[in-house]
């Protein structure tokens, strides 16, 4: 069952002007695709081959196989982070986890806050996500190619994606604009509350 590279569900100059065509061009069209084409040649002829992206992720984050994980990885990343953006987006969340957001940050705006943190603070490149365990949300962040996954009892609800190659074309080296606009415009909080209900 090879891996397959998923659409986005929006066309690509949908998320103008905040993210552009030509960064989804090359984001979604040749990094993603990437990742898809090295994770498929590395597992071909293996056990893994006929499993479920999450499985070989687990697995190959279990093994220390790190070129294996860092391009599964990569793939569920960009996977969920396509889904945590709508056009149109941004603005709050509403219903239960509007209310959990107040009951386990305080405010949204303190939610916001740290959230923004975490995009601006990881060193390097990596992932801001919304996350909830055993029914508490947390804001993490990850370098590279990690993921809440590999954490026993963690639900991811949504991600930012802060490798440069993600908002450079748009914001240049200026990632606290980007990280703004992504929680004003962007951000796909049906997308965000759909997962808290499944959690």
């Amino acid at each position: 069952m090879a891996i397959t590279l998923p659409d986005l569900p929006y066309a690509r100059d949908a998320l103008a002007p905040h993210i552009s065509a030509e960064t989804l061009d090359f984001h979604h069209g040749k990094h993603h695709r990437t990742y898809v084409d090295k994770a498929n040649e590395l597992v071909k002829g293996t056990p893994l081959d006929s499993e479920a992206l999450e499985t070989i992720i687990r697995a190959a984050w279990t093994d220390k196989n790190a070129a294996l994980f860092n391009n599964a990885a990569q793939i569920w990343n960009h996977s969920f982070y396509w889904r945590s953006m709508k056009p149109g987006g941004g603005g709050r969340p509403t219903g239960k986890l509007a209310e959990a957001i107040g009951r386990d940050f305080g405010s949204f705006e303190k939610f916001a806050d740290a959230f923004k943190a975490a995009g601006a603070g990881q060193f390097g490149s990596g992932w801001a996500w919304l996350v909830v365990k055993n029914g508490k949300l947390d804001v993490r962040k990850t370098g590279n190619a990690e993921t809440p996954l590999t954490e026993d009892g963690v639900t991811p609800l949504l991600t930012m994606d802060v490798w440069e190659h993600a908002y450079y074309l748009d914001f240049q080296n200026r990632r606290p604009d980007y990280i703004t606009a992504f929680l004003e415009h962007l951000v796909n909080w049906d997308f965000a509350a759909d997962n808290f209900a499944k959690a």
